[in-house]
This record gives structure tokens, C-alpha cells and sequence, in this order.
């Protein structure tokens, strides 16, 4: 089940990045928790858009 996604920019609307909410809160069992994990979701996914690694994005990615 994902727990992120994106939207590429076109027709002149922004590039978008979407959290599942339900998977994520499901995966998780307090709010750090949720909390670092929409974290690596945001990171991964602008890596993704950007065509960048995660490590470009965030140097701490992959950190725990």
C-alpha cells in the first residue's frame, strides 16, 4: 500500500506531493512516529520531482 505520491506540474498547475493519510497513521502508534515517517514520505517524493537523490534533499535521510 503507498503512503505517498506525487503530481507532476501541467496545464499550469504546481507539482504536488500527497501523504496517505489512513496508510500512515495505520503504520504508525504516536505522533513522532508519525511524524518522522511523513517526514521521509515529503523527502522521498520532492527527491522524486526534483529527480534528485533523498540524501540531496535531506542530508539526515536514512537516519534513525
Amino acid at each position: 500500500m503507498p503512503l505517498g505520491g506525487t503530481v507532476p506540474a501541467q496545464d499550469g498547475r504546481r507539482a504536488r506531493v500527497v501523504v496517505y493519510r489512513r496508510p500512515v497513521e495505520i503504520r504508525t502508534k504516536g505522533r513522532d512516529e508519525r511524524a518522522a515517517l511523513v517526514h521521509e514520505i515529503v523527502v522521498e517524493q520532492v527527491a522524486e520531482l526534483l529527480g534528485l537523490t533523498p540524501e540531496t534533499v535531506d542530508p539526515r535521510y536514512g537516519e534513525d
